[in-house]
């Protein structure tokens, strides 16, 4: 599995990168994390608002600090 954040060097990507990495830590998965900040990221999964959070190549959300839950509920989604 691949998660994304996209404009992870604002304070509200860190933020959501900290939430990232609790919820990912009682999920027994192979995930791998990607830090983006570029242009092109934004662009290419039309992402207005920052942070942005992918999951192998699917938006879930914008513009917002997710929870450790919320972020879950979107891994555990992907999965079915």
């Amino acid at each position: 599995m691949n998660i994304k954040i996209i404009g992870s060097n604002c304070s509200n990507g860190m933020k959501l990168k900290k939430m990232l990495l609790k919820a990912i830590g009682n999920i027994d998965k192979n995930i791998k994390i990607e830090l983006k900040d570029d242009q092109e990221s934004l662009n290419k999964y039309n992402i207005k608002n920052i942070p942005g959070l992918v999951i192998n190549g699917k938006k879930y959300a914008e513009g917002k600090v997710l929870s450790d839950r919320e972020i879950i509920k979107y891994i555990k989604s992907y999965e079915s």
